[in-house]
C-alpha cells in the first residue's frame, strides 16, 4: 500500500523531553530544595556559633593575664584598648557577635557576653541567642526566649 516516493516511518524518534516530564522533574527539583534548605541555614548558623564561643575563651584567657598584671579584671570599656590597659580583643573574627563583660565586682569575678551583632545573619538563631562564659570557666547559653539551652549552644 506504499505509494512511490512515500515511506512507511516505523521508527520514530523522540528529540528531547515532553512539557509533562520537564514539569515533573522541576518539581521534584523544588521539593527536594524546599526540604534541604531548611537543614542547611541550619547547619550554617549552628558553624557560626564557633565564632562567639572562640572569642569567649579568648576573653577568658586575656583576663586572666590583664587580672596577674592589674589585680582585677577588665570591664567593656578595655576589650579592644591593646594590653597591659585592655585585653587586645577586637572582636569576634568574623564580626557576627558583640563583646561585653559584666559584673558587679571586676576585683573577683567577671561574665564574658557574646550576643549577636547588629546585622549579623546569626540574629537568626533563636536557639542560642546569648553565650556567656564566666572567671571560673562556667559556660551558659540562651534562647532567645531566655530559656537555658547551654548543652545545644556549646558543643
Amino acid at each position: 500500500m506504499n505509494q512511490p516516493g512515500m515511506e512507511l516511518n516505523t521508527h520514530r524518534r523522540n528529540r528531547g523531553f515532553t512539557l509533562i516530564e520537564l514539569m515533573v522533574t522541576i518539581a521534584i527539583v523544588g521539593i527536594l530544595a524546599a526540604i534541604a534548605y531548611p537543614a542547611y541555614r541550619a547547619q550554617v548558623l549552628r558553624a557560626q556559633r564557633t565564632d562567639a564561643t572562640a572569642a569567649l575563651l579568648r576573653v577568658a584567657a586575656a583576663q586572666e593575664r590583664y587580672y596577674l598584671q592589674n589585680n582585677t579584671y577588665a570591664a567593656t570599656a578595655n576589650i579592644t584598648t591593646s594590653p597591659p590597659t585592655g585585653l587586645g580583643i577586637p572582636g569576634t573574627d568574623r564580626r557576627y557577635y558583640t563583646l561585653t563583660i559584666e559584673s558587679t565586682d571586676l576585683a573577683n569575678a567577671f561574665t564574658a557576653v557574646a550576643v549577636p551583632a547588629a546585622g549579623s545573619p546569626q540574629l537568626k538563631d533563636t536557639n542560642c541567642a546569648r553565650f556567656t562564659l564566666t572567671e571560673a570557666l562556667l559556660r551558659g547559653a540562651t534562647k532567645s526566649s531566655g530559656t537555658d539551652n547551654t548543652t545545644t549552644c556549646w558543643r
